[in-house]
């Protein structure tokens, strides 16, 4: 007899044909909900003071939750212990894990798909519970919004573009300021053939856009209405094909990205029409990876490029190309902070690549910093180390300083200032030897960083305006953001408050200024502003607070998490601060 447990939406719990089991209490759902999201068991002392400390004998209202929760699991679940292990039936499908760790063909079947997450559900007298159910649910909308989207792409990739469009639709209208999703739907309507629809679609966003955020469509929209799909062309042979590839790659090499990914469009759709099946994904891979590591906004369309190359990989047995699309796609959701989808990404890159030490380095590499992003620092820096280890023996110096900078930031958040100072000179070392210039400020900026721990500001300063100044010269916005929060603390520590604060706003505005940043940089920029708010008094204090809570809770960023609790609780916020020591708790588990 199979479990099912919906948690999206109107919470129920049914077993087989028997029909459902239905709690007596709210707060039997939302203990249900804590022990199934939690990372590890809980304590049972802090269930108690989490969801009944107003009772008159919190343990005893506890054991009485619990109880109800063994009813309803029935003979094959059981949650017992101190700290409480939850397990469930064998085959016990729950619905928001499917959203979280299964695949979108799955998720999107889910009758609660899109709904809030313990939906109607009040729980009162539980303020610190009620500061953790939000920012789930802030992160459960964020997961059903990444599910469409990928289920849109997906079924682009397979060429189910009524199927795709209908997803797309929902995602966009959970979000209809996301720029993403609304490229996507306009994309798919054009490769539909529909241009009326893309066209309405559209000046709908244009408008949108301009109501709420006073900007205009960015290039992400903006590359959907001038590019179609991918459509049936001339023929030519393999080895012209080719030729095209090698020239695209170059120009992009060489910075002429507009005419080099307009050359690697003209080679996929050539190699689908001469029935090159290793050339239609290798010429989807390069053109991919112009489009996402490039400064122009286009991540969109190159994750179309990627999930093609994946599905045609896939359906020819090429795992070592499938493995390299899964890295790349890992890699965009973890800018845009879905690191759960990202992990399963990167996960599979590592299954797919046993053969490819290059494609392992790089998931590797990613894979850690999905988990840095998340404060699971212990488990980073062994994949990152392991990453340092596999790109020496790969000969690939570049992805080499990228793991190394990003083990200098977590021994950086450790306060172990002497390792994050060898580690981020060694990633910058090894990037001007390799004459990646474009890299470089990310380092540094890191680096000036350690000198301000160090409380040396002058030599912070120094290291941060090279960083900048080369950021601006490249037209960075993420290491523009990064090197302007770091000046910006430079300036605190020397007494020009106004200067600090104009800064941090200044950053925020370069670090954001495209469709696809680095989404956990802007909540690193907000945590500054609201330390730094804090400190001054400064009136906007609270909506940064706010900003910082609802950016970090729909992606799971632990640390950014906690440090929005603290600021609240400073604040006088209700609940922030026992909500602040549970999460500090888990998060030095994992340090």
């Amino acid at each position: 007899m199979s479990t099912t447990i919906q948690l999206l939406g109107r919470p129920q719990i049914a077993r087989g044909p028997a029909g459902g089991y239905r709690f007596r209490s709210r707060k039997s759902w939302g203990l249900l909900a804590y022990l199934i999201l939690s990372e590890r068991p809980p304590a049972r002392s802090q269930l108690a003071s989490l969801l009944f400390g107003g009772a008159d004998d919190p343990v005893r209202a506890l054991r009485w939750g619990l109880a109800e929760i063994r009813r309803a699991l029935g003979d094959g679940g059981s949650v017992d212990g101190d700290p409480v292990v939850l397990r469930l039936p064998p085959g016990a499908v729950v619905d928001v894990q499917v959203v979280m760790k299964g695949t979108w063909q799955d998720a999107v079947s889910l009758p609660g798909l899109g709904a809030d997450l313990l939906e109607g559900t009040a729980v009162k007298g539980a303020a610190a519970f009620e500061t953790w159910l939000l920012a789930e649910q802030r992160r459960t909308a964020a997961a059903s919004e990444a599910i469409l989207h990928e289920a849109a792409l997906g079924s682009m990739a397979r060429g189910a573009l009524e199927a795709a469009i209908g997803y797309a639709v929902r995602a966009a209208a959970m979000s209809p300021l996301d720029e993403n999703h609304q490229a996507l739907l306009i994309r798919l309507y054009r490769m539909a053939g529909d241009d009326d629809a893309a066209a309405k679609q559209f000046a709908a966003a244009a408008k949108a856009l301009q109501a709420e955020l006073g900007v205009a469509p960015g290039p992400a929209i903006q590359a959907a209405m001038r590019q179609p799909g991918y459509g049936p062309g001339e023929v030519a042979g393999e080895a012209t094909i080719e030729a095209i590839v090698e020239a695209g790659s170059a120009a992009v090499s060489a910075g002429v990205l507009e005419a080099g990914v307009q050359s690697l469009r003209t080679a996929a759709r050539l190699a689908d029409g001469a029935g090159a099946t290793r050339l239609r994904v290798s010429s989807r891979l390069v053109l991919a990876e112009a489009l996402v590591h490039a400064l122009g906004g286009l991540d969109e369309e190159g994750l179309a490029a990627l999930h093609e190359a994946d599905e045609i990989a896939l359906a020819h047995g090429l795992l070592n190309d499938a493995a390299q699309a899964r890295a790349e796609l890992g890699y965009v959701d973890f800018l845009r902070g879905r690191y759960d989808r990202a992990e399963l990404w990167l996960t599979d890159a590592l299954e797919y690549a046993s053969g490819s030490p290059s494609v392992r380095a790089k998931a590797m590499t990613y894979l850690g910093s999905v988990e840095s992003d998340r404060a699971s620092y212990r488990r980073a820096a062994g994949l990152l180390e392991q990453a340092v280890t596999l790109s020496r023996a790969a000969g690939e110096p570049r992805r080499q300083a990228y793991a190394l900078s990003m083990l200098g930031r977590i021994s950086l958040f450790r306060g172990a200032l002497e390792t994050a100072a060898g580690q981020l000179d060694a990633s910058i070392k090894l990037a001007e030897q390799d004459h990646w210039l474009a890299f470089l400020p990310w380092p540094q900026a890191l680096r000036g960083e350690v000198q301000l721990a160090w409380a040396d500001p002058a030599g912070a300063a120094e290291l941060l305006r090279h960083a900048f100044a080369r950021a601006c010269q490249l037209g960075d916005p993420c290491w523009e953001g990064m090197a302007a929060r770091g000046l910006a603390l430079v300036a605190e520590a020397k007494g020009h408050t106004e200067e600090a604060f104009a800064l941090l706003a200044d950053a925020r505005a370069r670090s954001g200024r495209l469709a696809e940043p680095y989404l956990w940089l802007d909540g690193y920029i907000l945590d500054a502003q609201c330390e730094l708010g804090q400190r001054y008094g400064h009136p906007d204090t609270g909506a940064w607070v706010e900003a910082l809570r609802t950016l970090a809770g729909r992606s799971g960023m632990r640390e950014l998490i906690l440090r929005s609790l603290q600021h609240g609780a400073a604040l006088g916020r209700a609940g922030d601060d026992a909500a602040a020591a549970v999460l500090a708790e888990e998060i030095a588990a994992y340090r």
